[in-house]
């Protein structure tokens, strides 16, 4: 185990965070979308209103009023339901408790002297955010013991580092590390800031060096590539999409099935949050709504006809067959391009195959002979969630997919024992 885990905590990773700022379910999803332009990983925390009553609150009334984390693609699915499009003012004016999906185990409460080792299993475990107290009392570089360190978990482990150790009087102890770090739960916290998977991953990149061999070694041979991924053929609706998200990448790949016995799916793009980030919500919602999952990623252009992809009137009211409605006195009309939604396509013809367009339309993919730095790289720089692998002989040939989870997973999985190393023990 690399010591950089070890010897590092969470707090290492907050120099510099900003405090967070509460966004509250009563919130419309208007500024939902402005604030997701803004934010981490293409999401928000969402909080339940804080009582009046309460000057200052503790950690676990915090935890207890997360709602789930909002994402651009839940925001989009939301706006290509029928009656949203059929009244797109009061689409955006919702009130977000309605768009969210619940979800108390995405964000987590820990206390910044938990080490990062252990921060990053429950990561892997499913949690996406850390919310971090900053006016706990922490030294930094603190050498507490972990369940990875001599397998000891500290006597006084709390319910945000160690929820097995609660009420278990045979746990071992550690006196040394007691006044290392204040707990959560024993002073009233006030100031916290958020920690996201982003990062983490941003840390480790900077740590390579101390990773080695992993970070050079292929994402196949660390067994980091997950092949459950969800995936859509190109011809299905667009809005087939939004009935299979897996919450772990958000993404549905679009593929084209070869007609071959082996069925090879090929991708040609994908339906994400990660490419939903910073597009025209309205636009690509009617697009979710109206087009074929090949459509919608490898983009229409403005030259078809009207005939098939009418005009539309955005931010006003819409006919129930999604056509700008006669006599409303629409205030701006546009025909739906790729170019709405923030992807760029010079070929409408999804069937050709990924290899015969670029853009922001193009899925981020690899080769199951990438190394795990080139994957982490790719995803920093594009600020993505995933990467698709794909065959090394044909970049075009889906076999799975890595995330954040599975990178995780692999930087902190123990080297398998020689037998040399058995033979000197």
């Amino acid at each position: 185990m690399a010591s950089v885990f070890l010897f590092h905590v969470v707090g290492d990773l907050t120099v510099g965070k900003p405090e967070l700022s509460e966004f509250v379910e009563t919130e419309t999803v208007e500024a939902a979308i402005r604030a997701i332009g803004n934010s981490s990983e293409g999401g928000i925390p969402i909080w339940k209103k804080r009582s009046q009553n309460s000057v200052r609150e503790d950690a676990q009334t915090r935890q207890q009023r997360f709602v789930g984390i909002l994402n651009a693609l839940d925001i989009v699915a939301f706006l290509a339901r029928e009656d949203c499009l059929a009244d797109q003012d009061k689409a955006i004016n919702t009130p977000v408790s309605e768009v969210v999906v619940s979800n108390s185990s995405a964000l987590k409460v820990v206390d910044p002297g938990t080490r990062l080792i252990d921060g990053l299993e429950m990561m892997k475990q499913g949690v996406k955010r850390f919310l971090i107290p900053k006016s706990s009392v922490w030294r930094g570089m603190s050498k507490r013991f972990s369940v990875y360190n001599s397998g000891k978990w500290l006597r006084n482990a709390d319910s945000f580092n160690n929820p097995i150790a609660l009420g278990n009087p045979n746990w071992p102890s550690s006196s040394s590390s007691s006044s290392s770090s204040s707990s959560p739960t024993s002073s009233v916290q006030d100031k916290f800031c958020c920690l996201s998977r982003e990062d983490v991953l941003r840390f480790l990149i900077g740590c390579l060096g101390a990773l080695a061999p992993i970070p050079l070694t292929s994402i196949s041979s660390l067994e980091a590539i997950n092949p459950n991924f969800c995936c859509i053929e190109a011809s299905s609706p667009a809005f087939d999409a939004t009935k299979k998200l897996p919450e772990d990448p958000c993404a549905v790949a679009v593929v084209v099935v070869e007609p071959a016995p082996d069925g090879q799916h090929k991708i040609i793009g994908e339906i994400s949050l990660a490419k939903l980030w910073r597009c025209d919500y309205l636009a690509a919602a009617w697009a979710l709504a109206n087009l074929s999952a090949g459509q919608f990623v490898m983009g229409v252009e403005d030259n078809m006809t009207s005939r098939s992809f009418p005009d539309i009137a955005f931010n006003n009211v819409v006919g129930t067959d999604n056509v700008a409605a006669n006599g409303r006195g629409p205030s701006r009309l546009r025909k739906f391009s790729s170019r709405n939604i923030g992807f760029f396509s010079s070929n409408p013809n999804y069937g050709v195959g990924r290899s015969m367009y670029r853009g922001r339309s193009a899925p981020l993919t690899c080769k199951v002979t990438s190394t795990l730095a080139a994957v982490m790289a790719q995803m920093l720089s594009h600020r993505a969630t995933h990467v698709w692998v794909t065959e090394a002989e044909n970049e075009d040939n889906l076999v799975g997919v890595v995330g954040y989870a599975d990178i995780f997973a692999a930087v902190t999985r123990q080297p398998p024992i020689t037998i040399s190393e058995t033979n000197t023990s």
